[in-house]
């Protein structure tokens, strides 16, 4: 019998398969969002302090990230998207989408301190240490606004040849933003403020979720095709793809573990280690929740947070032609951890 048992757990030890190299992330806390009106999209970890920052409708919930209490709020920022800081100056930004707006925030009081004009629907929101601003994607005017942090104005508004969905920097000098309506990846130069370049993605179709690994210069580009698709940021190669859950709307990369996450709104986070500057290993499909397509990611605790939420029943013939309308009270952000 101990040399079946032995020969069997040998077996799974090194099954090539996902489901035998479990990470042991799993959901440890469920953290209620007050509602105030439907609808949420991205969350973000601050990076000076034990924050989580919730778009919320038509405000930022911000909560304890430990033991999810209320802490705060930004009010008045209709249809917010995303959420970014600029820490060494201090100060936050929010994307309202419905205003057409963006919101900055001081980081420590959490007091709105300013308004600026963006492009239509401004969406993803990201800063650029380098050079100093902040990059939103706009996506029904089909371009980016960027923002000098230390002015507080818009420096320049480049059209980008389609729907941005999401951006990301390399830290020196380049900008990287998902084409959702064309399946590629823009490349555009953060002196000259032009786009350079497009990469291609393969078999991926609507890309979403956009993340990076600055050391290997990689490139996870999250598709709505149940697809992952891995690119050289330096010249656009295609160096795999790997399938994910449906509904992906956000990919995160923790530089500490190793590990690419997608967030995918079927109710899985798929997990992948990037083992070496090449290879590419599928670990996990870890059960969250339906809905729970965007994350963040702390990468001092390697905690994932996810928002997500239950819907109000629709008729048959809404499904799948509707969407479908957020139960008000259910919005939670689910913490996964190991």
């Amino acid at each position: 019998m101990k040399k079946i048992l032995i020969v069997v757990l040998l077996a799974i030890a090194f099954c090539p398969h996902a489901d035998a190299q479990l990470t042991g992330f799993h959901i440890i806390h469920r953290f209620p969002v007050s509602a105030v009106t439907a609808g949420w999209d991205y969350l973000a970890v601050s990076p000076v302090a034990p924050e989580l920052y919730v778009s919320h409708g038509t405000q930022v919930n911000i909560l304890d990230k430990i033991t999810g209490d209320s802490v705060g709020i930004i009010p008045n920022t209709p249809g917010v998207h995303g959420i970014a800081f600029a820490p060494e100056f201090g100060k936050g930004y929010t994307s309202n989408g419905r205003a057409n707006t963006i919101s900055v925030f001081d980081l420590k009081t959490h007091a709105v301190t300013g308004e600026i004009a963006a492009g239509e629907n401004p969406d993803a929101i990201m800063y650029d240490p380098f050079s100093k601003t902040v990059i939103v994607c706009n996506g029904r005017s089909n371009n980016l606004t960027i923002i000098d942090v230390v002015s507080g104005k818009v420096l320049k508004t480049i059209p980008i040849g389609g729907k941005p969905e999401t951006a990301v920097t390399d830290g020196a000098g380049t900008i990287f933003v998902n084409i959702e309506d064309k399946n590629e990846v823009a490349v555009v130069d953060a002196v000259k403020w032009e786009v350079n370049v497009r990469y291609t993605i393969g078999d991926g179709t609507g890309p979403a979720g956009l993340a990076i690994d600055r050391i290997t210069h990689r490139l996870f580009v999250g598709c709505t095709n149940f697809t992952l698709v891995i690119l050289d940021a330096q010249n656009g190669q295609l160096l795999r793809q790997l399938p994910i859950g449906k509904g992906c709307d956000g990919v995160a990369f923790d530089p500490g573990l190793k590990y690419i996450y997608c967030a995918n709104g079927s109710g899985t986070l798929t997990i992948v280690e990037e083992h070496d500057t090449n290879e590419f290993v599928l670990l996990e499909n870890v059960p969250t929740q339906k809905s729970a397509r965007t994350l963040a990611v702390d990468e001092s605790t390697h905690t994932i947070y996810l928002p997500a939420a239950e819907f109000q029943p629709q008729k048959p013939e809404e499904v799948g032609k509707k969407r479908p309308i957020l139960a008000l009270g259910t919005l939670r952000v689910l913490v996964l951890g190991r």
